[in-house]
């Protein structure tokens, strides 16, 4: 998950990641539209079956989830219902729904790796993912097309109020996820000019 995070915040790759252990955050500004800045917060846990123990700290105030396999290596497909199973074990939305999880086939850039697109449809339904994108963090292919889907799903939630309930009462400050009007700043700027 390292290489599609730094894809998406930094526009890098590196082919000597190393193990992430514990857990890794970067952040995100997105202009979504001319009215509305995303700021976006993304934590890469680690996915090493040693480490899945502390991943109830990390999902607590998590408002939606990516899980990644490897198309290169097979085993990684096998731990995905584990993870999809522990996120919607600890964390929920206030409508007690879980949280929506995106689902992303890395290495889809090696050529020699072919998908089955109905076995996977059918896979994410099943297993309730919004859905599922083949990426490639090393050539940039569907990284921001993905994060895009997410983030669409999360705005969403956001105007359904149907965040986390831990989410909405302890982190008043939005350092999580935060959508910033722009409209509506610009004009309560004027009036704290105009009449304070």
């Amino acid at each position: 998950m390292t290489s599609i995070i730094r894809r998406y915040t930094e526009g890098t790759f590196s082919p000597n990641y190393k193990l992430t252990i514990g857990v890794d955050f970067c952040l995100k500004t997105i202009d979504w539209n001319e009215n509305t800045k995303v700021n976006l917060q993304l934590w890469d846990i680690a996915g090493h079956e040693r480490f899945g123990h502390m991943t109830r700290v990390y999902y607590k105030y998590a408002i939606a989830a990516i899980i990644m396999f490897d198309l290169s290596r097979p085993a990684t497909f096998d731990s995905v219902i584990k993870w999809i199973d522990d996120v919607n074990q600890k964390v929920m939305l206030a409508n007690e729904q879980p949280i929506p999880v995106l689902l992303l086939a890395n290495k889809c850039d090696l050529g020699d790796i072919s998908i089955d697109d109905t076995a996977l449809n059918q896979f994410c339904t099943q297993q309730n993912f919004l859905g599922w994108f083949a990426t490639s963090a090393k050539n940039d292919v569907n990284v921001d097309e993905a994060m895009h889907f997410l983030v669409e799903n999360i705005l969403k939630l956001t105007s359904e109020n149907v965040l986390p309930q831990e989410h909405i009462s302890l982190h008043q400050d939005k350092e999580y996820f935060e959508i910033v009007d722009y409209e509506k700043t610009a004009v309560n700027k004027m009036k704290d000019q105009c009449c304070g």
